[in-house]
C-alpha cells in the first residue's frame, strides 16, 4: 500500500485503515525486514489510550522480523529520537500524532543517528509494505526479543538542564513561568527541568487520561496559558504539544508568540553572538514574509523547504546551518540535537530573554509579521487540489497579489485538508484571497 508516510511519519485513526492491528503489524514487518534481522530498535510513546495496543502490534511484527526491541516508554519525540543513538540501537520509533487528537496516532521513524529517515528509506520501507500487504515477508529465522524497558526521564533532564547551563547561564530562579505540557509526553521531564533550574512553575496540562491529550491546551490551543499568565503576572508561558517537539510561548502581556517570533529572536541573539554556522536559517514555505525581510536587514538569508521539520532538517545539513524551524513551533538547534526540541528550544529562549534584562513582550517582539490569513478547507474522498477551476483561481490571485504578497495552497500530510494561506502588505487583500480561494475549493470539496 503506496502512501503510508505524509508530511511528518505515519498517521491516521487509531484502530482503522493504516493503523488498524493488521496493518501496524505488516507495518513493523516491512520496517524490520528494511533494517534487517538482529538490528535493535528503540520504541517510546506519548500519552494517547491507544498508545499500548498501537506498540504492541508494532513489536509483534518487529520481533517476526528478528528485531530486538528496546521500549523506553512515555517520552517526548526527541527524548526518544536521542535514546537511539544514546542506547546504540540501529533505529526508533515514536508512537504519536503529534497534535492532533487522542483519536488519532500515528508512528516517526528514526535512523541510528536520531534522526527521521530520509526519503529514500521512507521509499523502501513503502515498497516493503507492498509485499507486506501482499504475499507477505519471509519471518526470520531468529525472532527478535523485548529487551527490558528503561526509565530514561533522568537522562532527558540532565541534557536538558545542560544545554541551558552551556550558555552560560546557571539558573531560572527569579522567573515566574506557566508551563502548558498539552497532557502529553513531556508533563513530568519537563517540569523536572525546570525544578532542576531553579524555578517552580506554574503547571498546566500535566494530568493526562489518555484522552485529554491536545484537549483545549498546549501548543495548539494557547488561550488557557495565556490567561494563566495574565492571572498570575507571570513572566512568560511555555506551551508544547502533545509529544513536544515543538512549542509556543506566552509574553507577559498575554500575547502569542508563534516560531517565526522564536527563531527570529534565536537568530538574533546568534548573529550577535558569532554562533551561526551559515548566513542561512531555514524555515518553511510557511514563514512569514515578514521574516525573510527581517532577515535580509541582518545580511542573513531565510531559506524555505517544504512544510516538515525533516525537510528543515535535511536543507540544514546541505548548508551547514545549525538553526531552523516552522511557525507552528518546531524549533531545531543541531548545536544541541538532531531533531525539533520544543523544551530545549524553550530553555535557550528562556536563557536568552534572562540575559537581555528585558520583559518577555520586549524581548520576543523582533519583526513586524506581515498580514497574514490561514484557513482549512476539509474535503472527502480525492483532493479537490488539482481541479483545473481550483488552479486557474490560484493563477489569477497569484498574479493579482504581485510583488506586495504571496499565496501558499497545500494539502496537509496529516489530514484531509486543503490549507490556504496568503500573506501581504495588505491584510483587506489578504482576506479577500483567501476567501476567494476556499470558495473555489469548497464547491469541490464533496
Amino acid at each position: 500500500m503506496a502512501g503510508y508516510f505524509g508530511t511528518d511519519g505515519i498517521r491516521g485513526r487509531a484502530g482503522e485503515d493504516k493503523l488498524s492491528e493488521a496493518s501496524l503489524e505488516k507495518l513493523a514487518d516491512a520496517i524490520g525486514a528494511h533494517f534487517g534481522a538482529g538490528s535493535t530498535a528503540v520504541i517510546g510513546r506519548d500519552t494517547r489510550e491507544s498508545g499500548d495496543a498501537v506498540q504492541a502490534a508494532l513489536i509483534k511484527g518487529l520481533l517476526r522480523q528478528g528485531i530486538n526491541v528496546l521500549p523506553v516508554g512515555v517520552l517526548p519525540t526527541p527524548a526518544t529520537a536521542s535514546m537511539v543513538p544514546h542506547l546504540m540501537a540501529d533505529f526508533g520509533l515514536m508512537i504519536t500524532a503529534s497534535h492532533n487528537p487522542f483519536h488519532d496516532n500515528g508512528v516517526k521513524l528514526f535512523g541510528s543517528d536520531g534522526r527521521k529517515v530520509s526519503d529514500a528509506v521512507q521509499d523502501s520501507v513503502e515498497a516493503l509494505i507492498k509485499t507486506a500487504m501482499g504475499p507477505g515477508l519471509d519471518p526470520a529465522a531468529t525472532p527478535g526479543e523485548v529487551k527490558a524497558g528503561r526509565i530514561l526521564d533522568a537522562l532527558y533532564v540532565d541534557n536538558l538542564v545542560s544545554a541551558f547551563r552551556s550558555t552560560g547561564t546557571h539558573s531560572l530562579s527569579g522567573l515566574k513561568i506557566v508551563a502548558d505540557c498539552a497532557n502529553g509526553a513531556a508533563y513530568q521531564v519537563f517540569p523536572a527541568a525546570l525544578r532542576a533550574l531553579g524555578v517552580e512553575p506554574i503547571l498546566l496540562g500535566i494530568s493526562p487520561d489518555g484522552r485529554n491529550i491536545n484537549e483545549d491546551c498546549g501548543s495548539t490551543h494557547p488561550e488557557g496559558l495565556a490567561k494563566a499568565v495574565l492571572d498570575h503576572q507571570a513572566d512568560i508561558g511555555v506551551a508544547l504539544d502533545g509529544d513536544a517537539d515543538r512549542l509556543i510561548m506566552v509574553d507577559n502581556k498575554g500575547e502569542v508568540v508563534d516560531g517565526d517570533q522564536l527563531i527570529a529572536r534565536l537568530a538574533t541573539d546568534w548573529h550577535q553572538q558569532d554562533r551561526l554556522s551559515s548566513t542561512s536559517i531555514v524555515s518553511t514555505v510557511m514563514t512569514n514574509l515578514g521574516l525573510e525581510r527581517y532577515f535580509d536587514t541582518l545580511g542573513l538569508r531565510l531559506e524555505r523547504t517544504p512544510v516538515g521539520d525533516r525537510h528543515v532538517a535535511v536543507r540544514m545539513t546541505d548548508l551547514g546551518a545549525n538553526l531552523g524551524g516552522e511557525p507552528s513551533g518546531h524549533v531545531l538547534m543541531t548545536d544541541y540535537a538532531v531533531t525539533g526540541d520544543g523544551s530545549l528550544a524553550a530553555l535557550m529562549v528562556l536563557a536568552g530573554l534572562l540575559k537581555s534584562g528585558d520583559t518577555s513582550a520586549q524581548y520576543l517582539s523582533v519583526f513586524k509579521p506581515f498580514p497574514q490569513l490561514l484557513q482549512n478547507v476539509r474535503y472527502n474522498g480525492a483532493s479537490p487540489l488539482l481541479n483545473e477551476p481550483v488552479q486557474t483561481a490560484i493563477k489569477a490571485v497569484d498574479a493579482r497579489m504581485g510583488d506586495t504578497g504571496r499565496i501558499l495552497v497545500r494539502a496537509s500530510g496529516t489530514e484531509p485538508l486543503i490549507r490556504v494561506m496568503a500573506e501581504g502588505e495588505d491584510e483587506g487583500v489578504v482576506t479577500a484571497a483567501v476567501e476567494e480561494l476556499c470558495a473555489v475549493i469548497e464547491s469541490l470539496a464533496d
